[in-house]
């Protein structure tokens, strides 16, 4: 800490808050622990009495909090995000755009394992709105070692962004409702409007829609056909149990897709399907997307449209908050399941 003159106080750090009074109308801090004095601030330090300042002795290893922190940010956001100016120290990370939240965590644990340096971030693969805030930033000090934040920014250029906010595509669907007793019209498709609804949240429209009876040949060939004529995700309600006559795991083998995996560990959504066809996505929907209000389906259809290749380990990992506490008042995404 050092006391110098008002006037040779620019582009320095205060060490303590200064308090402005003005009677009937304001009482608080003008200047703040931290600010840094700039040219303009010294016609009000001396109208406040203050011919000389108490600053932050630092060299030129050291750099000030804001510039820390917008370093951090600029390093680590990626695209779909804007940053705002620093406030005491801290940036916040905001999206400009909806889309899915996407988080490099291992990166992000390396930059935190960097003592002083904080980096906090919502979770990963969440959908998210314009305007939200998805990260904030700061260090923990008034004045931080350079060398430290060249350490995130070397992190960063070699993981690339640990947050950013990707674009959804909007593909065309087909659906593939199955169901001899829905075929034959002896009971209603309650399904399909259920399935229709979540796409348009997306706007994704349903360009082709089939009713097939139990019959894996039937659903084969409706596969094929649905690909053959630019259908992007083609997504099959029922015959998804492990019944002689839930065949539509068959059906889609037989279509030459390449299975991701037929089960999934998320509670409801066990017995979901992902395979791809020509890189054109296929789900098999169990019967809960059509009762439970969020399931398996509302996790990965994102991913999908945010061009996620999902694998087979994308789904296992899902174990890990993949059970809904069915709470009588659906918060969903507000909630643990899916994190």
């Amino acid at each position: 800490m050092r006391k110098v003159r008002v006037e040779e106080a620019v582009g320095m750090v205060l060490c303590h808050d200064i308090t402005r009074i003005v009677p009937g109308e304001f009482k608080g801090p003008a200047f703040r622990k931290g600010d840094i004095v700039k040219a303009e601030d010294i016609p009000l330090l001396l109208e406040l009495g203050k011919e000389h300042l108490y600053i932050w002795e630092c060299g030129a290893e050291f750099i000030h909090e804001n510039e820390a922190a917008l370093r951090i940010a600029g390093a680590s956001a990626g695209e779909g995000i804007k940053l705002t100016d620093p406030v005491e120290g801290k940036v916040n990370y905001l999206a400009v755009r909806r889309g899915l939240l996407k988080v490099n965590a291992e990166g992000l644990t390396h930059v935190n394992e960097i003592e002083e340096v904080i980096l906090s971030t919502r979770h990963t693969n969440q959908m998210v709105e314009e305007g939200n805030i998805l990260a904030g930033t700061r260090v923990v000090p008034l004045v931080i070692k350079k060398e430290k934040i060249e350490r995130v920014e070397e992190i960063c250029k070699n993981t690339g962004p640990l947050v950013q906010v990707k674009e959804l595509i909007r593909l065309k669907a087909g659906i593939i409702t199955t169901g001899s007793e829905v075929y034959h019209g002896r009971i209603k498709d309650s399904f399909t409007p259920v399935v229709t609804n979540k796409l348009n949240e997306y706007g994704c429209p349903v360009t082709r829609h089939v009713m097939l009876p139990d019959d894996a040949a039937l659903i084969t060939g409706e596969i094929k056909n649905m690909v053959a004529k630019g259908v992007e995700i083609v997504i099959i309600t029922g015959g998804m149990s492990v019944d002689p006559d839930d065949v539509t795991p068959a059906g889609v083998r037989a279509a030459g897709a390449r299975l991701v995996s037929y089960g999934a560990p998320v509670l409801p959504g066990a017995m979901f399907l992902l395979a791809y066809l020509e890189d054109v996505p296929v789900m098999g929907l169990p019967a809960c997307v059509m009762y439970f209000r969020s399931t398996v389906f509302d996790l990965v259809l994102p991913r999908i449209l945010a061009g996620d290749q999902v694998s087979r380990k994308d789904l296992a990992r899902l174990g890990h908050g993949g059970l809904c506490l069915g709470c009588s008042q659906c918060r969903f995404p507000n909630c643990s399941f899916g994190k």
